[in-house]
């Protein structure tokens, strides 16, 4: 994980707008910049457009207009090679989580850190270490199809953290746990925050943005974001 300096910007949209084939644009005219070690919620009623704004950022889609700036490269001249090393430096907690069923929770967990080599000492004393944190010490070895849906979604984060990524999405990931799960989880990515990486987790649980009123909010609504301290 390539930390820079607190300040400066990891992330940034100049003008983008977003529309789905012929249709009209879902998202307009957005701007902002979030330093890099930053935490942010983005918040807006349902079918906004929170999670269309963050496959922008894991470039999962690309802007219809506009240019978005990801670690210092303007996405429309960055070379398609060199799409998937940027990529790697962002974590995502999907909300269809994104499991790989033949794989226990152990083993979705480790993927990435076995992709990207990491002894295989280190994955077996840090990976059940995080399922522990996130109370899932007896589903090691459990495939997700016998897990439930909050299971899952705490597989899922264990994944998204596990490599600890300069920039971490999360979209709803708090929406199938109970309130106790809920700020444990909300703690882990302070914690990752505490080490340089920059979060942004999608929400409509306005109780907990205001439990963690420290940090500041993007508002999505009617296609457009501001910032709300």
């Amino acid at each position: 994980m390539r930390h820079r300096p607190r300040g400066e910007h990891i992330i940034r949209f100049d003008g983008v707008g977003l529309r789905y084939g012929l249709g009209p644009e879902v998202l307009q005219d957005i701007t902002f910049a979030l330093p890099s070690g930053s935490f942010h919620f983005l918040t807006g009623p349902s079918g906004a457009g929170k999670s269309s704004l963050l496959r922008l950022m894991y470039l999962g889609l690309r802007p219809t207009r506009g240019r978005v700036v990801l670690f210092d490269k303007d996405i429309a001249l960055t070379k398609r090679y060199e799409l998937p090393a940027l990529r790697r430096r962002v974590g995502v907690v999907f909300q269809d989580f994104r499991l790989l069923d033949h794989l226990s929770a152990l083993d979705n967990v480790a993927l990435p850190l076995r992709v990207r080599g990491v002894k295989e000492s280190e994955v077996q004393k840090h990976v059940p270490e995080l399922l522990g944190w996130v109370g899932l010490t007896e589903q090691l070895h459990a495939k997700p199809s016998t897990l439930s849906g909050g299971q899952k979604q705490r597989v899922a984060i264990a994944r998204a953290v596990i490599g600890r990524p300069d920039l971490l999405l999360a979209d709803e990931p708090t929406g199938n746990v109970d309130d106790h799960i809920a700020m444990r989880l909300l703690h882990l990515f302070e914690e990752l925050n505490k080490l340089g990486t920059t979060i942004v987790v999608a929400t409509h649980n306005e109780s907990i943005v205001q439990r963690f009123a420290q940090h500041p909010r993007l508002h999505l609504e009617h296609g457009t974001v501001q910032k709300v301290s």
